[in-house]
């Protein structure tokens, strides 16, 4: 017998809610788009620094300066799930705006007169475009959570983690190809181009049928939204303390900001690493860099999302931080083979296929923690964590380096994926899950005979 159902989700539909292809196309855009700042940012900007022989007290410092705005995701969090045009959808009116503050923001790079002696103003710019690249994240996130089904959380996250890698990687080699040709301020600016574009993918889909396009065109709010908004601050950050205390999600959220260190210091490390110590240039940097991280993106996109469906959540992170831990590891204890480009390509691809397929497993263990009624601000909680792990990293790469080889740099970045295998073993996902439900039958019990009464 034929289902509808099926048949409908295999083609596309305006509104989110109604086609899994929709889903899929539409949050890898925007995850494309939330790669095109941290491409930018977090690697084209550094690796152009460090080519002009900036310190790494600079470039770490810049690093740490446009980390800050991620690590505070979770006070915009509760801001969308508290406001919103309803009849715009719950979180797609904030992504629409994420993405206009990005294209202001790229083009705002443009009036910082001599940015390499003017590092308060590029720093100032730079954060204005991580500002909005994380508000845009947040909203995304949010969306996700609201309209994408439990049994395609994992494969979802796989293409849209994927994807994201993939933008990171083109805004880089694309943006320092332009930066090389162009000029630097010009070559930022016209990113805007690329984030306008891609705006047109929420303005074009809804959450849910019937919605609004834009405030001044025809809908309305949909049921099933007015049910699910939340509408005090009290009910939003009661329902988070209940859930976030839970012992599971405590460690969930340790473990995360102890991971984000390591991203910060690999990511930090890395352009300073290749181009002042090995002598790369920043077109090679770029180029290299992209095309292992496109390759990884892809390996995570078709493959990262089924393994952690098919392995399990905790063995899929077991795994990926060991091996994570030893090739770092390895790779400071082999310091004869850093003459070696072969040797470092082989190190980036290994670290970035591990990191893409560990980012996977993260977001799926990240959002099976969540309680559906806060689900948005809950798992911006964990995001922000682990963003200010990744500030932390940045921020301390500076004074690593001054202190230590890099060799014992590598080092102790190895730990940081070590301590949090550890960490992850005391987290059961089954208990907590139990736990979670129990509130909603709890809330739903309370909640019932108010509703008749109304």
């Amino acid at each position: 017998m034929n289902n509808p159902t099926k048949r409908f989700n295999l083609k596309f539909s305006r509104s989110l809610t109604g086609s899994a292809l929709s889903r899929y196309f539409s949050f890898s855009a925007l995850y494309t788009a939330q790669g095109i700042p941290e491409g930018i940012t977090f690697f084209a900007i550094p690796a152009w620094l460090a080519m002009n022989d900036k310190s790494a007290l600079d470039i770490a410092a810049f690093v740490g300066i446009i980390g800050i705005p991620w690590s505070f995701k979770i006070l915009m969090a509760p801001l969308m799930d508290r406001f919103t045009i309803l009849s715009m959808g719950r979180k797609r009116p904030w992504v629409i705006f994420g993405q206009l503050g990005l294209i202001l923001s790229f083009l705002s790079i443009g009036l910082v007169p001599d940015p390499l002696n003017n590092m308060s103003g590029l720093m100032l710019t730079g954060f204005f475009i991580s500002f909005f690249g994380a508000f845009q994240d947040v909203a995304t996130d949010g969306m996700a959570v609201d309209v994408i089904p439990i049994d395609e959380q994992a494969r979802a996250n796989g293409l849209m983690w994927g994807t994201k890698i993939i933008g990171t990687s083109v805004s880089l080699i694309v943006g320092t190809a332009l930066i090389n040709n162009l000029g630097f301020s010009l070559a930022i600016s016209s990113l805007a181009i690329a984030v306008a574009l891609i705006m047109l993918v929420p303005i074009y889909f809804t959450e849910r049928p019937g919605e609004k396009i834009m405030p001044w065109t025809k809908g309305e709010a949909n049921h099933e939204s007015k049910e699910s908004q939340l509408r005090s601050w009290k009910q939003i950050l009661k329902s988070l303390y209940r859930v976030v205390r839970l012992r599971s999600s405590l460690i969930f959220c340790v473990a995360v900001f102890i991971i984000g260190i390591m991203y910060g210091l690999v990511d930090t490390i890395l352009p300073i690493f290749t181009i002042q110590e090995l002598g790369w240039s920043n077109t090679f940097f770029s180029e290299a860099f992209s095309i292992i991280n496109i390759l990884a993106g892809f390996l995570g996109m078709f493959i990262g999302g089924y393994m952690v469906d098919y392995f399990g959540k905790l063995k899929m992170l077991t795994l990926y931080l060991g091996l994570i831990a030893g090739i770092i590891a390895i790779f400071a204890f082999t310091t004869s083979f850093w003459n070696s480009n072969i040797y470092i390509y082989g190190f980036i691809l290994l670290y970035y296929t591990l990191y893409t397929f560990l980012c996977i497993a993260v977001f799926a263990s990240g959002m099976n923690l969540c309680w559906k009624t806060v689900a948005a601000t809950q798992f911006t909680l964990y995001m922000a964590l682990s963003n200010m792990g990744r500030a932390s990293g940045s921020a301390i790469v500076g004074v690593l380096k001054a202190n230590f080889s890099w060799d014992y740099v590598f080092y102790i970045t190895a730990l940081m994926p070590l301590i949090m295998g550890i960490i992850v073993q005391f987290i059961n996902f089954r208990n907590h899950q139990d736990k979670v439900d129990s509130f909603t039958v709890l809330d739903h019990t309370l909640v019932t005979p108010h509703v008749i009464e109304d």
